[in-house]
């Protein structure tokens, strides 16, 4: 695959299951590499052909009335720099846009009787009326945490609940105050909402939230669970709320179970594997609520997205298979499950399951695969210090030895999987023969695996980085044609702070790429947009754990690095701050080590590698790669 071949796929999303009739709809993105922008169009599966149902450059979040006879989703029409709004669409014709707030709506959904819509509305709340008077005016903070990556300033902004009446299309707010509230879910008899906010006073330097409700006729709200990390909440028929999260004061790794919200939470049974819980209201990715009052959820494992269904006897997995389920959506049917996932050379299809039977729904991507070369990887384990590491080696056409690429992801609690991913199968295409694993520390493999880096980064090989350190030696035992005497290395995030700490360690390395890393915890934990990520895994923080933090820092050990490095970052990354690339950078050139810093302009954040623009995505792939090839051929 090459980088300007990044508009050349389709990725399906966000399945909805139309509550009567055979057929669904979804959602399709592709990038659009002659504008600069991502397209996303609402598809329709009709229980024969899947076809597209809406022409916006901007349609997401469908969502079906209760009695199916309209489609609400977001739209911005035309307009590629408008606010998304909801409209309205019934019969085969056209949409109807039913709201016109200043800064959108980001998530809503229907109420039980389809007569009302809750809306999740972002509102300046800082008294300006002129968005020209308010580029103009200073920035009046009163908290440390004030910008968010990829929301720019949230200092000023709150997202609150409006209730549209869908006749009339009235509007009427329903919370207001200093607390956002996201995530809202209808009760099944309509009188109350639910949504997750966090009122704890010192909610801007903390992950934690709570999960609330706000009853719909006098806006009474009542906090409904400790303070936690929370990700999702839903009600039941018989009126219980539940909740996917963790009850804590704390910031932790613990992994997200699924709880029973009364006087005091009660947990389903308890599962090891990550329950994933991210998405706007409605969303296909989310945790589903059966009938039978068990709980369905994607959850990572071991390398696969699987759909699995928790309850307080156990968990079965309802999807699996090696590869990625992305999404997923019941049925009125029994035994039907309809999904959208990717796998290594599939970049995205929507299937369906139907009493034990499996098929695949689309062909959104017909040729797509043979075309660029897709490449299948072969996946291998090793031992270290007693825990078995797993991951997979992508090698190109041919039987001559390849320069090796080693890739380590971001998180460190993620994970990279049997789904698709453009990284491997670009690099793979430029030749080189590429390595990624899921040390210890990555989510998927249980908590024992995911707890393990905690407190450790000060360690001289810490246990995350004896993994990596081993794996491309592991890794060439199993494949001979991986060339060990031509080895790069790079990653993300937590791979850039990884890149560091492997290339200080080891200098074979002839090439590094580290990008939108965190290299000095001291600097971070005042500039970071997650200041409590610093406690969570260093167990110190400032100021009087500044020694700790320093003692943690791969800008500790940057000195004893040799490998030319190429520092990428994003001017507004503000999870992972410029500055911590430019300290990288100057230690290195000052050290004189080959290197160069690639900027990305302020319209990037941490997110530029799955998100950012379509251009700078191609842009950033070609320097990559001209990178690596000019010092490993």
């Amino acid at each position: 695959m090459r980088p300007d071949q990044l508009g050349d796929y389709r990725v399906p999303t966000d399945i909805q299951r139309h509550p009567t009739d055979d057929k669904a709809a979804f959602v399709v993105t592709q990038m659009n590499l002659d504008d600069d922008r991502y397209d996303h169009n609402l598809w329709m599966w009709n229980g024969h052909d899947a076809f597209p149902i809406t022409t916006g450059i901007a349609d997401t979040n469908p969502r079906w009335s209760p009695d199916g006879i309209a489609l609400a989703f977001l739209s911005k029409g035309n307009d590629a720099e408008a606010k998304p709004q909801i409209a309205l669409r019934t019969g085969t014709g056209g949409s109807t846009v039913v709201t016109s707030f200043d800064l959108g709506v980001s998530e809503f959904a229907w109420s039980p009787d389809g007569a009302r819509i809750v809306a999740a509305v972002t509102e300046h709340i800082d008294g300006i009326e002129s968005d020209n008077e308010r580029a103009r005016a200073p920035r009046r903070i009163a908290a440390p945490v004030f910008r968010f990556d990829n929301k720019s300033w949230t200092y000023n902004i709150r997202t609150h609940l409006w209730l549209i009446d869908v006749a009339s299309g009235e509007a009427t707010k329903l919370t207001d105050g200093d607390l956002s509230q996201t995530l809202p879910a209808w009760s099944h008899d309509g009188r109350a909402i639910s949504f997750l906010s966090n009122d704890d006073p010192h909610r801007w330097i903390t992950g934690l939230n709570a999960i609330f409700t706000v009853e719909v006729d006098n806006g009474t709200i009542t906090r409904r669970s400790p303070i936690g990390q929370w990700d999702w909440a839903g009600f039941t028929e018989d009126g219980s709320l539940l909740g996917v999260g963790t009850p804590t004061d704390i910031e932790t790794l613990d992994l997200p179970q699924v709880w029973t919200l009364g006087s005091e939470p009660t947990r389903y049974a308890a599962v090891d594997v990550h329950i994933t819980a991210s998405g706007k209201t409605g969303a296909a990715s989310l945790p589903q609520i059966a009938e039978s009052g068990a709980v369905r959820c994607v959850a990572e494992d071991r390398g696969c997205q699987s759909v699995i269904e928790v309850t307080r006897a156990g968990s079965t997995v309802i999807v699996g298979g090696k590869r990625a389920i992305t999404g997923f959506a019941g049925s009125p049917r029994r035994d039907e499950v309809l999904f959208t996932y990717s796998t290594p050379i599939q970049p995205g299809a929507l299937g369906r399951i139907l009493d034990g039977d499996e098929t695949r729904l689309t062909d959104l991507n017909i040729g797509f695969a043979d075309a660029a070369g897709l490449v299948e990887p072969e996946e291998f384990t090793f031992e270290s210090e007693g825990a078995t590491i797993h991951g997979w080696v992508y090698l190109p056409p041919g039987d001559g030895s390849v320069p090796l690429l080693f890739n380590i992801h971001g998180g460190p609690a993620a994970q990279y999987s049997w789904g698709f991913f453009d990284e491997f199968q670009v690099y793979v295409g430029a030749g080189f023969g590429v390595v990624a694993v899921n040390p210890r520390g990555s989510s998927g493999y249980g908590q024992e695996h995911v707890n393990v880096p905690i407190g450790r980064w000060g360690d001289d090989v810490p246990p995350d980085h004896l993994d990596l350190k081993a794996a491309p030696d592991e890794a060439a035992k199993r494949f001979d044609r991986l060339d060990l005497d031509r080895m790069g290395i790079m990653g993300g995030s937590y791979g850039g702070l990884s890149t560091v700490m492997v290339t200080s360690m080891d200098d074979r390395y002839r090439s590094a790429v580290a990008e939108r890393g965190v290299y000095n915890w001291v600097s971070f934990a005042g500039t970071s947009d997650i200041p409590w990520f610093v406690k969570l895994y260093l167990d110190a923080q400032m100021p009087h754990g500044a020694d700790e933090l320093w003692q943690g820092s791969t800008l500790a050990r940057a000195h004893k690095i040799t490998t030319p490095t190429l520092v990428i970052h994003s001017e507004h990354d503000f999870r992972c701050p410029i500055e911590q690339g430019q300290q990288l950078f100057t230690l290195l050139y000052t050290n004189g080590v080959e290197s160069e810093i690639l900027l990305f302009p302020p319209e990037e954040g941490h997110e530029l590698s799955r998100s950012g623009k379509p251009r700078h995505r191609q842009e950033r792939f070609e320097a990559i790669v001209d990178w690596h090839q000019r010092y490993l051929g």
